[in-house]
């Protein structure tokens, strides 16, 4: 749930962004009063979906998990700049080293782009930092943010297990010994073998 809804604000954001920025888009939308009241409580609230997600155990598990570089981790992006794509060559945990590092940059540039939003919509908030400054940043990294979400997007099109997993709560055991075997081993699940595997579910 806290995917989905921090997914979901962040669409809002995009897609009003857009609507102010595209001088064609925003024709053909109008109604600027209403995008950029959207865009500015879309972005406000970005950060409520993790912050109410604290008061779940398995969330702060999950995030604990992210806070984490193993070992392996270092293993998965020896392979990925070596272009190996074998899952043996890439072992993860629960959450791969590309996860974790996707986790923690984007949370610093949600909080950046707040940070520029509040003071580009709150002028006087820090007299020494000009807006102008602000809307740089802001807009600056609102591209960047753009581009690698559309290629989290892909990974998440290209997998459609994984995306099964973030609706359900649940994958099969033979993808998660395929790509995260790591994960069963901490849990202390682990590994199976079979016509079963196909069935069972983690």
């Amino acid at each position: 749930m806290v995917h989905r809804a921090t997914g979901y604000l962040m669409l809002v954001c995009l897609v009003t962004a857009a609507c102010l920025y595209l001088g064609p888009l925003a024709q053909l939308v109008g109604r600027r009063h209403l995008m950029v009241t959207l865009h500015e409580w879309s972005g406000i609230s970005l950060p409520l979906p993790s912050l109410l997600g604290l008061l779940s155990a398995d969330f702060r598990a999950d995030l604990r998990r992210l806070n984490r570089f193993a070992v392996y981790d270092r293993q998965w992006l020896r392979a990925v700049r070596k272009r190996r794509t074998a899952p043996e060559a890439r072992p993860a945990g629960k959450f791969n080293a590309g996860q974790k590092i996707y986790a923690g940059w984007i949370a610093g540039a949600v909080l950046v782009m707040m940070s520029t939003g509040l003071l580009m919509w709150f002028m006087g908030l820090l007299p020494s930092i000009s807006r102008t400054s602000a809307i740089f940043v802001h807009d600056l990294l609102a591209w960047a943010i753009t581009f690698v979400l559309i290629g989290h997007m892909r990974r998440a099109f290209e997998d459609p297990e994984a995306r099964l997993g973030m609706r359900t709560g649940y994958v099969s055991r033979s993808w998660a010994e395929r790509y995260h075997s790591r994960w069963l081993k901490e849990e202390g699940m682990g590994t199976v073998t079979g016509e079963t595997e196909e069935a069972d579910k983690v």
